[in-house]
């Protein structure tokens, strides 16, 4: 790769340098005009460079720590430190910083040309995606192509995402300040060391090599660099013509002089300048020959459109301004050639227009989207899949005119014959399912309604699609499709007028119970089953208003029954998905970001149980519908215990009594489902509630009713029916000597201290007259609850509480062990006032 100079060859480039440079300095082409400091920091460098050679191979390299130090002198005599950059990093530094450090660059050359060779052919590596690392035994050997295919089969890492086809910002980015490096690179070298007859062969000979690699980005990013290269050899020649020009008018000028005023040495020296600046335009033009013939003539046809695209366009430019060279029957065949490349042209032509749609101007990318529907409505065949799939996804933009019109290309794409393989909900469907943005099916809804309103508006055929068997179908889709669906419906309800508002309630009235009882097997999508659920309750509230409003001189109520299928769904909704863990409780990340969403999670939570409390509170549900949720008081209390307590005080106002009789039903639902485990002996369900637990709720059960008088009758109530429920169905035989739900009268005791004295006896004869006909023997633990309930009435009655009651010689009956265990009998002996 790096050729071995010989010694002529090394002689004819230290003078070709030397005169160069003076050359340069001359002429006042080259002006680099540094005070002493400025000098000695240089040579300090290169002296550095020197030094750290032999331990560095392809790592922050010399040319690099040169480039800072430029760097550092541009910016100023106060930057004192400036870490060594690579070429690679450079190209982040801006064009500025790139010019400083290429001019190091070459000074690094001139001092040691080989390792500064190495440095930027591990650029042009590096700027192909490619990490690995070359040394300077792969570039020393005579054998190129044996060379090339090893650093290609060495390097060839993971090259399917390389710089310059890498999407958004960065991408753009980078082809610019890669390109700009080429040309700052051959212009910084054009009046010294590019004519050397070293740098330029080994850099062609390497972007010719890496070009024709089989590596897509060792091919696309080394063309790029050989066509820019050419590009910016074609200003040097540009340059070069414009000296000799000049030199030329010089010469006619003095040969115009009289014989006095003319000067022979002058003439020559002018004349000796000509001949200089032609051969050195004669080899530019040769090295733009060899990479047009090394390069372009390979690639112009390649099987990349962008590759052919980048000759193209290069070629175009030489042409336009190089026009002596390039403009003529030799090069402009290929261009003829080319405009028969059809993907060049359509590729270039979509890329445009497909663009324009991303205009700032809201104007001009809604007038790019029609222009875009009127083509795809004449033809098929000019916008790709992927065409589609990118402008379809406007449908979603904020900018309605932009969306509605994205929406009608749409829905005339979906309506076309050759795409109506399904009916148009489930083409819809594939489209919803495919775009992957399921939160924002409002969007899709409002840019369709201008063009699909009578397709959104055709409840009776969405309701139905919903309710029919889909068992043919696998779970996943059908998740989708019931959640696009309701979503479709509950987004259109918003934007209905008037005339349909009746039209659409007589029909989902009557589908609304089967509707939600679906919803409840949509799992993944909780949130928009929360939608759908929170639409129904409000519905339904909405619906118990207008019943105290209505005015019967103008027309009749509206009626409508909740059925028991429909309050049994909506119940079994509420337990599903609000008395659960949290999803956030179920992840293992911490953190504030975590904290967010389960306060989030618990606030969705709430409005649901709120939702579904007003129904209960309006009459919209039986009473008896809040057991359940009268159940989780005590167990969530910090997350709903206010919205249950304010639910409790509400019913009461509605009808006390019942609203008690509910509290008793979920204190017994809760004690049988306690009992039934127990005596199943399985493992305990996370659902189940301890008695201790039950007890306690109890108690803050009794603790709401504070106005004795008021709640009176509510109060004998609770202790009637928990008495009735436990001897009620209770027949004695030698087998069942004790009821099996007694224990459940220590819960019952938690309310005795809300009995009115006279209550109190009258609670108690009530239980004796239960007792009387069953064989009591006190003396046996296993009617210690009796004991302790009896005494927790008697103990009231004459102010004092059940425990102390019962004299210490009395074992009384300890509340926290479980009331279902057998303990070993003890001995005690009751008291009087205990024998029936």
């Amino acid at each position: 790769m790096i050729p071995e100079p010989t010694a002529a060859a090394a002689s004819r480039s230290s003078e070709q340098n030397t005169n160069s440079h003076a050359e340069a300095t001359s002429s006042g082409a080259v002006n680099h005009s540094e005070d002493d400091s400025g000098n000695e920091n240089r040579q300090k460098s290169v002296r550095r460079r020197k030094r750290a050679h032999k331990g560095s191979e392809n790592v922050k390299r010399k040319s690099a720590k040169a480039g800072c130090s430029r760097a550092s002198r541009a910016g100023g005599s106060k930057q004192k430190h400036v870490e060594a950059v690579t070429l690679f990093e450079v190209i982040t530094m801006g064009r500025s910083a790139m010019q400083a450090v290429i001019d190091d660059w070459i000074e690094a050359y001139v001092a040691d040309r080989d390792s500064s060779l190495l440095d930027l052919i591990s650029f042009f590596i590096q700027c192909s995606g490619c990490k690995g690392v070359v040394t300077a035994e792969m570039c020393q050997s005579k054998e190129d192509s044996d060379v090339m295919s090893k650093m290609v089969e060495e390097l060839d890492e993971d090259s399917a995402e390389y710089p310059l086809i890498q999407s958004g910002p960065y991408g753009r980015w980078f082809h610019s300040e890669f390109c700009d490096f080429v040309s700052v690179l051959v212009s910084q070298c054009q009046h010294s060391v590019i004519f050397d007859s070293y740098l330029m062969n080994t850099l062609i000979s390497l972007l010719t090599e890496l070009s024709n690699s089989y590596v897509r980005a060792f091919r696309h990013t080394c063309t790029l660099a050989a066509m820019k290269l050419l590009s910016a050899l074609v200003g040097v020649a540009l340059s070069l013509s414009i000296g000799i020009e000049n030199s030329q008018k010089l010469y006619e000028v003095q040969k115009t002089k009289t014989v006095r005023q003319k000067s022979s040495q002058q003439l020559e020296r002018i004349q000796k300048k000509i001949t200089e600046l032609q051969e050195k335009r004669a080899e530019v033009e040769s090295m733009m020959d060899i990479i047009f013939k090394g390069v372009f003539l390979k690639r112009y046809r390649d099987v990349l459109p962008e590759i052919r695209s980048i000759c193209m366009e290069e070629l175009g430019l030489w042409m336009k301004l190089y026009s002596s060279a390039f403009l003529n029957d030799s090069y402009l065949k290929y261009m003829g050639w080319m405009m028969h490349d059809k993907v060049r042209i359509k590729l270039k032509l979509e890329e445009r227009i497909i663009s324009m749609t991303l205009d700032k101007d809201n104007e001009v990318a809604v007038q790019t989207m029609k222009l875009l529907l009127l083509i795809s409505k004449t033809s098929d065949e000019v916008l790709t899949p992927e065409d589609y799939k990118q402008l379809l996804q406007f449908v979603y933009s904020s900018q309605r005119p932009l969306a509605a019109t994205a929406g009608e290309l749409l829905f005339s794409r979906y309506n076309n014959p050759h795409h109506l393989k399904n009916k148009p909900t489930n083409t819809l469907l594939q489209f919803y399912q495919e775009s992957e943005l399921h939160k924002h099916v409002v969007y899709l809804v409002d840019s369709l309604w201008d063009c699909g309103g009578a397709l959104l508006k055709d409840w009776p055929t969405l309701t139905s699609t919903l309710l029919q068997d889909s068992s043919s179908h696998s779970t996943a889709a059908n998740n989708h499709f019931d959640v696009f669906m309701f979503q479709v419906m509950n987004t259109r309800e918003k934007k209905i007028q008037t005339d349909d508002c009746l039209k659409l309630t007589e029909h989902l009235l009557m589908v609304l119970p089967r509707l939600l009882s679906k919803v409840l097997y949509i799992s993944p999508f909780d949130s928009l089953c929360r939608s759908a659920f929170v639409g129904v309750c409000d519905v339904l509230t909405a619906h118990s208003y207008q019943l105290h409003v209505w005015d019967p001189t103008s027309f009749g109520p509206l009626l409508f029954t909740t059925s028991p299928k429909l309050q049994r769904a909506l119940l079994t909704f509420v337990c599903v998905h609000v008395f659960v863990a949290s999803d956030c409780d179920n992840q293992s990340k911490v953190g504030e970001n975590s904290e967010v969403e389960r306060l989030e999670d618990l606030h969705r939570r709430r409005n649901l149980l709120a939702a579904y409390c007003k129904l209960i509170m309006h009459g919209v549900l039986e009473m008896s519908m809040a057991t359940e949720v009268f159940m989780y008081y005590m167990k969530y209390y910090n997350d709903f215990g206010d919205i249950i307590k304010e639910t409790m005080y509400r019913t009461r106002q509605v009808d006390k009594i019942e609203s008690a009789r509910t509290l008793v039903l979920s204190l017994q639902q809760l004690f049988m489902q306690l009992k039934r485990e127990q005596e199943s002996g399985g493992r305990s369900h996370p659902g189940v509630q301890t008695f201790t637990s039950i007890k306690e709720l109890a108690r803050r059960f009794a603790l709401t009713f504070g106005d004795l008088v008021k709640f009176r009758e509510c109060v004998v109530m609770i202790h009637r029916n928990g008495i009735e429920f436990v001897f009620q169905e209770f027949s004695q035989t030698p087998g069942t000597a004790t009821p099996p739900y007694l224990s459940y009268l220590t819960i019952l005791s938690e309310f005795s201290s809300k009995l009115l004295k006279p209550d109190k006896k009258t609670v108690f004869s009530y239980l004796q007259k239960h007792t009387a006909e069953h064989i009591i023997d006190l003396r046996e633990e296993t009617w210690q609850p009796l004991i302790y309930y009896r005494a927790s009435l008697l103990a009231a009655a004459e102010g004092e509480d059940a425990v102390s009651y019962v004299s210490s010689d009395r074992k009384p009956y300890q509340p926290h062990r479980s009331p279902f265990s057998k303990p070993k009998l003890e001995g005690t002996t009751p008291h009087d006032s205990f024998k029936n």
